[in-house]
């Protein structure tokens, strides 16, 4: 189990995570600090140059959570992490992770008024992408329903380690899907569903950054077909009436982190209008649905599958499904 202590900085993250150890039996202390010490090394100048707050980098998300599975694999107790997540994208990257490792996460927040964090920024050095800014979209949108909030403000870092022991121990884990992560290729199936406009069904996972089709992997004696039409009823409720016809076959590479395998894409059709009624996303899951015309879905959608969306509709535009190979039709 991991508690994550979240929040601006000058929040408290830190010293209320050491008074937390205490408080939870078998804890362990690790402060994602310690990678980015080590990338500040190792890195080449002109990398680091390029951004402005080391969550933009893939490798140090990558390895905090490998060294956060690895630490509860070798202690077995709770973990302790007092990061600030503030971009929404990053937790999902985070939180997805830990969640195919079967790791649960409790999510707390720490929110002392924005008065207290400026007067603790005035007398410390702020770490980049903690500006009060930032933190005052995430509190007013996705972060309030995703943690657990502590009005730290009048509370001793000691006291503040007492509410969150205590809603750690009263409540359940950050509500995250649970997805296995595969130990080799895998088949996945997505779908593709239309509007009277020819506008692409697309949903918001809670588990990675950006949006996706309906879909999902292909689970063990199951045909691929079959697998994305019960992905659509399992992720919009919407029951579709015929087995879908395939547009696109790409094999994609396996590039660590990830393990690559075939990708295919069926065309669900187009949906009466009042399907948009009927649609009832799962909340662990998916967080958001809409339509979007193919330009919307090219800037919404990660490049990948921008590609292979285009190579979709193309297909669907001739009527004969392509096979890719990495995103390229050959």
């Amino acid at each position: 189990m991991i508690v994550w202590i979240n929040g601006a900085f000058g929040a408290g993250k830190r010293t209320t995570a050491r008074e937390l150890i205490d408080l939870i039996p078998n804890s362990a202390l690790f402060d994602p600090e310690v990678i980015g010490g080590a990338l500040a090394q190792v890195l080449p100048p002109k990398r680091l140059a390029e951004v402005t707050d080391l969550l933009e980098l893939p490798v140090f998300r990558r390895l905090v959570v490998d060294t956060a599975a690895g630490l509860l694999a070798e202690g077995g107790g709770p973990l302790l992490v007092p990061m600030t997540l503030l971009r929404q994208e990053h937790r999902d990257e985070i939180f997805g992770a830990l969640a195919a490792r079967r790791i649960p996460v409790h999510h707390v927040v720490l929110t002392p008024a924005e008065t207290i964090l400026r007067t603790r920024a005035t007398t410390r050095r702020p770490t980049p992408g903690t500006t009060l800014a930032l933190y005052r979209t995430a509190l007013t949108g996705w972060l309030t329903a995703d943690a657990h909030p502590i009005d730290t403000g009048h509370l001793t870092p000691r006291e503040a380690a007492l509410r969150i022991a205590e809603a750690v121990g009263g409540g359940a884990p950050c509500d995250i899907v649970q997805t296995p992560e595969p130990a080799g290729e895998t088949v996945a199936a997505g779908v593709l569903l239309f509007d009277a406009a020819d506008r692409v069904l697309l949903v918001d996972p809670t588990y990675k950054a950006g949006w996706e089709f309906p879909g999902g992997v292909v689970e063990p004696g199951e045909a691929p077909a079959r697998a994305g039409m019960r992905e659509v009823a399992e992720e919009t409720g919407l029951q579709l009436d015929a087995v879908p016809r395939l547009l696109v076959v790409d094999w994609e590479a396996p590039e660590p982190p990830g393990h690559g395998g075939l990708r295919l894409l069926f065309d669900g059709g187009r949906l009466p209008d009042s399907a948009a009624h009927r649609i009832r996303l799962p909340g662990p899951e998916l967080r958001d649905w809409r339509f979007a015309t193919p330009r919307e879905a090219t800037t919404m959608l990660p490049p990948v599958r921008a590609t292979r969306l285009q190579h979709a509709l193309n297909a669907r535009h001739l009527g004969t499904p392509l096979y890719l190979e990495a995103g390229r039709e050959v």
